[in-house]
């Protein structure tokens, strides 16, 4: 059959290699100039590894990703380096990436509340019964099970902050499913997650698969003649015997109007969170501890939901000795920042070129972590901010040279499309 796959991100890309394996012809469409989707990233000139534009991660019991890494022939280059996550309390970070550094936050005190989360953690990563937690929210079953300070304390914060005011409907399947996934080696790939997308295009294309990048797609319907007609923006309509979509279910509302009005109404009806996401690079090293991900629950006040030093995950020698820091929120697509132009979207973060030293410094230290007291040493050299939500497009700054007073700015409009959160 002959097969279009809109979308040249891990999924399309995915299923491109099944397919050709069973003896299709797929052709992918992607409207951006790359392949990788939102695991694509960007790359200084004196940078030997790309950087996410959105921070990613795999876990070590990720077994389909990392079967079919191996299936590519490249799993030599898959690494797991053991970063640590941490969590405040009285202004104060405690690891909190197992159930062993979890019992030592002291956060619960020594007591019924502690054993309680212990207990309750333990059985999540043992049982496989997901379907009985199925029909119960995060909220509810927490509270039932491990206790009200125990959520409030430690659970519901980082709800609030990754779901907004949809948190109370978090099914307690999507709880289980991330504990019981999570490991405290994390996956990453040798020259970053951009240059794993490109070495899996590049076998695609060697076995016969077609990337049409810059193609974006404005419509697809069913042919009367059968089959179904795609329509690109800038090439002739094109029918196949079947399309597969991976974008976002609310793009796929928009290219196909056609669909059967219950499903439609499905779609469009799916709620979804946005994400912000800002990128710096440092001269010096953040966090002195050598911590990675910082949970910043949002009841402590802060703009961001974490902050993740990517540079002590792998190594800064790969970012020409730079340290990389990402700081990250999830929000509701009716957000303001969703509404902004870039111009106005970076003054929110740094209020004007020549105070964006003080304006980054302001953060770091208010979030309590070490920076190099002295100003001049303190360098942001690049940074990036994207929204993610359906159709938005993101925004990168490059802040040039060494003299945050005197920085020149280059604002580049990059063409991504987004998915749901």
């Amino acid at each position: 059959m002959k097969i279009a796959i809109i979308g040249a991100g891990i999924g399309g890309m995915a299923a491109a290699w099944d397919f050709v394996r069973a003896g299709h012809t797929p052709t992918i469409y992607e409207s951006t100039n790359f392949v990788g989707g939102l695991a694509s990233g960007f790359k200084a000139p004196h940078w030997d590894w790309s950087v996410e534009k959105f921070y990613h991660h795999w876990f070590q019991s990720d077994a389909h990703m990392l079967g079919l890494i191996n299936e590519l022939g490249l799993n030599e280059k898959v690494l797991f380096p053991r970063p640590y996550t941490v969590l405040n309390h009285n202004g104060k970070w405690y690891p909190f990436d197992s159930i062993l550094n979890a019992l030592r936050y002291p956060g619960l005190g020594w007591g019924l509340n502690k054993l309680r989360f212990g207990l309750v953690g333990l059985y999540l990563r043992t049982t496989n019964n997901w379907r009985a937690l199925e029909q119960h929210t995060v909220e509810t079953w927490m509270r039932k099970w491990a206790g009200d300070r125990v959520y409030e304390q430690m659970w519901q914060p980082l709800l609030i902050g990754k779901f907004g005011p949809f948190y109370k409907d978090v099914n307690m399947a999507w709880m289980w499913a991330r504990l019981k996934a999570r490991t405290t080696r994390l996956g990453t790939y040798q020259g970053g997650f951009q240059q794993f997308s490109d070495d899996f295009a590049e076998k695609l294309r060697g076995m016969g698969v077609t990337f049409a990048l810059e193609t974006p797609i404005s419509k697809i319907h069913p042919d009367p003649a059968g089959g179904v007609t795609i329509h690109p923006t800038n090439q002739a309509p094109v029918t196949f015997d079947q399309v597969l979509v991976t974008t976002s279910p609310g793009q796929l509302a928009q290219l196909a109007p056609a669909l059967p009005p219950t499903y439609l109404a499905g779609l469009q009806a799916l709620k979804h969170m946005g994400a912000v996401v800002l990128v710096l690079s440092l001269k010096h090293q953040l966090s002195e501890q050598g911590y990675y991900w910082f949970n910043i629950p949002k009841n402590l006040g802060y703009p961001f939901l974490a902050v993740v030093e990517h540079t002590n995950f792998v190594s800064p020698a790969h970012f020409g000795g730079e340290h990389i820091l990402y700081c990250g929120d999830y929000l509701p697509i009716d957000h303001p920042y969703f509404s902004l132009s870039k111009e106005e979207l970076l003054a929110q973060f740094l209020p004007g070129k020549k105070a964006a030293g003080s304006a980054v410094f302001a953060l770091v230290a208010a979030l309590g972590l070490w920076l190099v007291a002295k100003r001049h040493l303190f360098l942001v050299d690049i940074f990036w901010i994207g929204l993610l939500s359906i159709g938005v497009a993101f925004a990168v700054a490059y802040l040039l040279g060494s003299d945050d007073t005197e920085a020149a700015w280059l604002l580049e409009e990059l063409d991504i499309t987004g998915e749901s959160v």
